[in-house]
């Protein structure tokens, strides 16, 4: 369950405090475990290594957020903006990325098994040492169809 202090700071206060908040405790452990962050405009935020389990995320703005190492599994990732974020090594086993937008986003070593990536655009995507095992990978924007 989600840390409810930690949940008002993200969603009260602007990501550069937050930001500069993981800067000064970067071995605390972050749980955001179930939260509703759908919507949310996170831009550029330092996630890594932070617990999303089942995290609603869905329609967020994630755009060049640090979610290295980051635990997303059954997150709800439908529709968000993951453009240029930093996925690398991250567990999205069985998390939903349908209609995501992935463009440019590194999702290096990162575990995808049973994912949904239906319709997400993975253009630019690093996916280098992935591990897939989806069958949902139906209408996801070929890789080379990106121009």
């Amino acid at each position: 369950m989600a840390n409810q202090q930690t949940l008002e700071f993200i969603k009260l206060q602007p990501v550069d405090k937050w930001n500069l908040f993981r800067l000064e405790h970067p071995d605390e452990a972050i749980d955001l475990s179930g939260a509703d962050l759908s919507e949310t405009n996170l831009g550029g935020i330092n996630l890594f290594r932070a617990d999303l389990s089942g995290a609603d995320l869905s329609e967020a703005d994630l755009w060049e957020a640090n979610l290295s190492g980051a635990y997303l599994m059954g997150a709800n990732l439908s529709d968000a903006n993951l453009a240029r974020a930093d996925l690398s090594y991250a567990d999205l086993s069985s998390a939903n990325l349908s209609d995501a937008a992935l463009r440019d986003a590194s999702l290096r070593g990162a575990l995808l098994t049973h994912a949904n990536l239906s319709r997400s655009d993975l253009c630019g995507a690093n996916l280098r040492e992935a591990i897939i095992t989806s069958d949902q990978l139906n209408q996801a924007q070929p890789l080379d169809d990106c121009l």
